[in-house]
Protein backbone atom coordinates (compact mmCIF):
# COMPACT_ATOMS: atom_id res chain seq x y z
CA UNK A 1 0.00 0.00 0.00
CA UNK A 2 2.91 2.35 0.85
CA UNK A 3 4.20 1.76 -2.96
CA UNK A 4 1.17 2.55 -4.40
CA UNK A 5 0.57 5.94 -2.41
CA UNK A 6 3.83 6.71 -3.35
CA UNK A 7 3.29 6.05 -7.06
CA UNK A 8 0.29 8.28 -6.99
CA UNK A 9 1.54 11.02 -5.28
CA UNK A 10 4.68 10.82 -7.83
CA UNK A 11 1.82 10.57 -10.82
CA UNK A 12 -0.06 13.45 -9.12
CA UNK A 13 3.16 15.93 -9.27
CA UNK A 14 4.23 14.49 -12.80
CA UNK A 15 0.50 15.87 -13.78
CA UNK A 16 0.53 18.89 -12.47
CA UNK A 17 4.40 19.49 -13.53
CA UNK A 18 2.70 18.87 -17.11
CA UNK A 19 0.19 20.83 -16.33
CA UNK A 20 2.04 23.94 -15.20
CA UNK A 21 4.27 23.75 -18.30
CA UNK A 22 1.24 24.08 -20.53
CA UNK A 23 -0.35 26.76 -19.15
CA UNK A 24 3.17 28.72 -19.06
CA UNK A 25 3.62 27.61 -22.87
CA UNK A 26 0.04 29.01 -24.31
CA UNK A 27 0.71 32.16 -22.20
CA UNK A 28 3.97 32.97 -24.23
CA UNK A 29 1.86 32.16 -27.23
CA UNK A 30 -0.80 34.49 -26.59
CA UNK A 31 2.26 37.48 -25.77
CA UNK A 32 3.87 36.30 -29.22
CA UNK A 33 1.17 36.40 -31.39
CA UNK A 34 -0.32 39.97 -29.87
CA UNK A 35 3.35 41.10 -30.79
CA UNK A 36 3.15 40.04 -33.99
CA UNK A 37 -0.62 41.57 -34.52
CA UNK A 38 1.12 44.95 -33.11
CA UNK A 39 3.82 44.29 -35.35
CA UNK A 40 1.72 44.05 -38.64
CA UNK A 41 -0.39 47.09 -37.51
CA UNK A 42 2.85 49.26 -36.93
CA UNK A 43 3.90 47.85 -40.68
CA UNK A 44 0.60 48.83 -42.39
CA UNK A 45 1.06 52.22 -40.67
CA UNK A 46 4.45 52.78 -42.07
CA UNK A 47 3.12 52.05 -45.27
CA UNK A 48 0.72 54.33 -45.07
CA UNK A 49 3.24 56.84 -44.00
CA UNK A 50 5.07 56.30 -47.05
CA UNK A 51 2.16 56.31 -49.20
CA UNK A 52 1.44 59.68 -47.93
CA UNK A 53 4.76 60.71 -48.04
CA UNK A 54 5.16 59.96 -51.69
CA UNK A 55 2.02 61.60 -52.66
CA UNK A 56 2.99 65.01 -51.19
CA UNK A 57 5.99 64.87 -52.33
CA UNK A 58 4.88 64.07 -55.75
CA UNK A 59 2.96 66.79 -55.53
CA UNK A 60 5.37 69.55 -54.28
CA UNK A 61 7.27 68.49 -57.02
CA UNK A 62 4.44 68.81 -60.08
CA UNK A 63 4.50 72.10 -58.09
CA UNK A 64 7.99 72.95 -58.16
CA UNK A 65 8.17 72.32 -61.91
CA UNK A 66 5.08 74.44 -62.35
CA UNK A 67 6.33 77.12 -60.28
CA UNK A 68 9.76 76.52 -62.40
CA UNK A 69 8.19 76.65 -66.06
CA UNK A 70 6.42 79.64 -64.92
CA UNK A 71 9.61 81.40 -63.74
CA UNK A 72 11.50 80.68 -67.16
CA UNK A 73 8.01 81.85 -69.03
CA UNK A 74 8.41 85.48 -67.40
CA UNK A 75 12.50 85.22 -67.59
CA UNK A 76 11.32 84.74 -71.38
CA UNK A 77 8.99 87.48 -71.35
CA UNK A 78 11.09 89.75 -69.52
CA UNK A 79 13.95 89.11 -71.75
CA UNK A 80 11.97 89.71 -75.22
CA UNK A 81 10.80 93.28 -73.55
CA UNK A 82 14.32 94.10 -72.51
CA UNK A 83 15.28 93.35 -76.44
CA UNK A 84 12.68 95.20 -77.33
CA UNK A 85 12.65 98.43 -75.07
CA UNK A 86 16.93 98.58 -76.38
CA UNK A 87 15.54 98.34 -79.74
CA UNK A 88 13.32 101.11 -79.69
CA UNK A 89 15.69 103.25 -77.44
CA UNK A 90 18.52 102.68 -80.31
CA UNK A 91 15.48 103.77 -82.85
CA UNK A 92 14.94 107.04 -80.86
CA UNK A 93 18.71 107.85 -80.37
CA UNK A 94 18.49 107.49 -84.03
CA UNK A 95 15.71 109.93 -84.55
CA UNK A 96 17.03 112.09 -82.12
CA UNK A 97 20.24 112.38 -83.60
CA UNK A 98 18.45 112.49 -87.60
CA UNK A 99 16.11 115.29 -85.86
CA UNK A 100 19.07 117.68 -84.31
CA UNK A 101 20.32 120.99 -85.67
CA UNK A 102 23.35 119.09 -85.12
CA UNK A 103 25.03 122.25 -83.64
CA UNK A 104 27.64 121.14 -82.02
CA UNK A 105 28.61 123.86 -80.22
CA UNK A 106 25.40 123.85 -77.84
CA UNK A 107 26.39 120.98 -76.35
CA UNK A 108 29.29 122.60 -74.11
CA UNK A 109 27.28 125.43 -73.34
CA UNK A 110 24.59 123.41 -71.91
CA UNK A 111 26.82 121.54 -69.91
CA UNK A 112 29.06 124.49 -68.57
CA UNK A 113 25.32 126.76 -67.80
CA UNK A 114 24.61 123.40 -65.81
CA UNK A 115 27.82 123.05 -63.55
CA UNK A 116 27.62 126.49 -62.93
CA UNK A 117 23.87 126.01 -61.64
CA UNK A 118 25.14 122.74 -59.63
CA UNK A 119 27.56 124.97 -57.87
CA UNK A 120 25.33 127.86 -56.99
CA UNK A 121 22.58 125.20 -55.37
CA UNK A 122 25.20 123.63 -53.32
CA UNK A 123 26.59 126.50 -52.02
CA UNK A 124 23.25 128.14 -51.48
CA UNK A 125 20.45 127.77 -48.49
CA UNK A 126 20.40 124.27 -48.07
CA UNK A 127 16.67 123.54 -49.52
CA UNK A 128 16.06 120.13 -51.60
CA UNK A 129 19.50 119.99 -52.35
CA UNK A 130 19.74 116.60 -53.81
CA UNK A 131 17.22 116.19 -55.52
CA UNK A 132 17.69 119.91 -57.50
CA UNK A 133 21.28 118.73 -58.25
CA UNK A 134 19.81 115.08 -59.08
CA UNK A 135 17.68 116.71 -62.17
CA UNK A 136 20.32 118.44 -63.20
CA UNK A 137 22.29 115.40 -63.70
CA UNK A 138 19.79 113.81 -65.39
CA UNK A 139 19.78 116.70 -67.94
CA UNK A 140 23.76 115.78 -68.25
CA UNK A 141 23.54 112.34 -68.28
CA UNK A 142 20.67 112.57 -71.34
CA UNK A 143 22.69 114.99 -72.96
CA UNK A 144 25.43 112.70 -72.87
CA UNK A 145 23.93 109.24 -74.05
CA UNK A 146 22.02 111.10 -77.11
CA UNK A 147 18.79 110.62 -75.34
CA UNK A 148 18.07 114.54 -75.52
CA UNK A 149 19.11 116.75 -78.56
CA UNK A 150 20.78 119.81 -77.60
CA UNK A 151 18.08 122.16 -77.75
CA UNK A 152 16.03 119.93 -75.73
CA UNK A 153 18.50 120.02 -73.56
CA UNK A 154 19.46 124.06 -73.48
CA UNK A 155 15.62 124.09 -73.06
CA UNK A 156 15.81 122.30 -69.84
CA UNK A 157 18.43 123.97 -68.39
CA UNK A 158 16.61 127.07 -69.04
CA UNK A 159 13.84 125.84 -67.16
CA UNK A 160 15.86 124.76 -64.03
CA UNK A 161 17.33 128.16 -64.17
CA UNK A 162 13.77 129.64 -63.77
CA UNK A 163 13.06 127.21 -61.02
CA UNK A 164 16.21 128.28 -58.90
CA UNK A 165 14.94 132.00 -59.37
CA UNK A 166 11.50 130.70 -57.92
CA UNK A 167 13.26 129.08 -55.04
CA UNK A 168 14.30 132.44 -53.99
CA UNK A 169 10.99 134.13 -53.27
CA UNK A 170 9.02 131.22 -52.49
CA UNK A 171 7.46 131.09 -49.01
CA UNK A 172 5.86 127.97 -47.52
CA UNK A 173 6.28 124.78 -45.44
CA UNK A 174 7.99 122.00 -47.03
CA UNK A 175 9.86 118.45 -45.76
CA UNK A 176 13.35 117.37 -46.24
CA UNK A 177 15.90 115.63 -44.77
CA UNK A 178 18.25 117.79 -42.18
CA UNK A 179 21.45 117.05 -40.34
CA UNK A 180 20.43 117.90 -36.68
CA UNK A 181 22.71 116.62 -33.71
CA UNK A 182 24.61 114.37 -35.80
CA UNK A 183 21.97 112.55 -37.10
CA UNK A 184 19.85 112.83 -40.43
CA UNK A 185 16.06 113.68 -40.09
CA UNK A 186 12.73 114.15 -41.90
CA UNK A 187 11.89 117.73 -40.10
CA UNK A 188 9.59 120.09 -41.63
CA UNK A 189 11.19 123.36 -42.54
CA UNK A 190 9.94 126.90 -43.11
CA UNK A 191 11.56 128.86 -46.39
CA UNK A 192 11.24 132.21 -46.38
CA UNK A 193 12.43 132.82 -49.92
CA UNK A 194 16.14 133.41 -50.01
CA UNK A 195 16.28 135.21 -46.33
CA UNK A 196 15.58 132.55 -43.84
CA UNK A 197 15.27 128.94 -43.41
CA UNK A 198 13.63 127.40 -40.05
CA UNK A 199 12.69 123.70 -39.39
CA UNK A 200 11.08 121.81 -36.47
CA UNK A 201 11.59 118.24 -35.91
CA UNK A 202 9.26 115.20 -35.19
CA UNK A 203 10.42 115.52 -31.82
CA UNK A 204 9.41 118.96 -31.59
CA UNK A 205 13.06 120.59 -31.53
CA UNK A 206 13.09 123.88 -33.56
CA UNK A 207 15.75 126.14 -34.73
CA UNK A 208 16.94 127.72 -38.21
CA UNK A 209 20.06 127.62 -40.70
CA UNK A 210 23.02 129.62 -40.76
CA UNK A 211 25.86 130.34 -43.10
CA UNK A 212 29.24 129.70 -41.20
CA UNK A 213 32.74 129.31 -42.54
CA UNK A 214 32.58 125.17 -44.03
CA UNK A 215 28.71 125.39 -45.03
CA UNK A 216 25.31 125.68 -43.58
CA UNK A 217 24.14 124.49 -40.23
CA UNK A 218 20.93 123.73 -38.74
CA UNK A 219 20.98 125.55 -35.39
CA UNK A 220 18.88 124.10 -32.27
CA UNK A 221 16.74 127.04 -30.54
CA UNK A 222 16.15 126.34 -26.77
CA UNK A 223 14.74 129.99 -25.28
CA UNK A 224 11.23 129.82 -24.75
CA UNK A 225 10.39 133.14 -26.06
CA UNK A 226 11.95 132.17 -29.58
CA UNK A 227 11.06 129.17 -29.73
CA UNK A 228 7.15 130.41 -29.61
CA UNK A 229 7.87 132.74 -32.62
CA UNK A 230 9.12 129.70 -34.26
CA UNK A 231 5.97 127.56 -33.84
CA UNK A 232 3.56 130.29 -34.62
CA UNK A 233 5.51 131.25 -37.89
CA UNK A 234 5.18 127.12 -38.78
CA UNK A 235 1.27 127.39 -37.54
CA UNK A 236 0.55 130.67 -40.06
CA UNK A 237 2.29 128.53 -42.97
CA UNK A 238 0.33 125.89 -42.23
CA UNK A 239 -2.79 127.58 -42.58
CA UNK A 240 -1.33 129.82 -45.52
CA UNK A 241 -0.97 132.82 -43.93
CA UNK A 242 1.64 134.57 -45.75
CA UNK A 243 1.28 138.27 -45.27
CA UNK A 244 1.05 140.23 -42.15
CA UNK A 245 3.43 140.86 -39.52
CA UNK A 246 6.00 137.98 -38.00
CA UNK A 247 8.40 138.28 -35.43
CA UNK A 248 11.10 135.75 -35.80
CA UNK A 249 14.23 135.74 -33.63
CA UNK A 250 17.11 137.55 -34.69
CA UNK A 251 19.63 134.82 -36.39
CA UNK A 252 22.83 137.24 -35.95
CA UNK A 253 22.03 137.14 -32.22
CA UNK A 254 21.41 132.98 -32.18
CA UNK A 255 24.45 132.33 -33.61
CA UNK A 256 25.82 131.29 -30.33
CA UNK A 257 22.31 129.15 -29.80
CA UNK A 258 23.13 125.58 -29.25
Amino acid sequence: MIFNHKKIIHSLALSALLFGSGASAATTNDKLVNSIVELRGEVERLYTDIKENKERYNSEMKSLSMQITDSEAQINRETTAMKLAQTELEKVKKKIQETSSGNEEIKPLVLNAIDLLEVTIKEGMPFMVEARVADLEKIKSDLNEGLITNEKALSLAWVSYDDALRVTKEIGLFKQQIEFKGKSVLAQVAKLGSVAMFFSTPSNEVGFVTKEADGYTYKHITNPEDVKKIVALFDALQKQIRTGYFELPNALVLQGAN
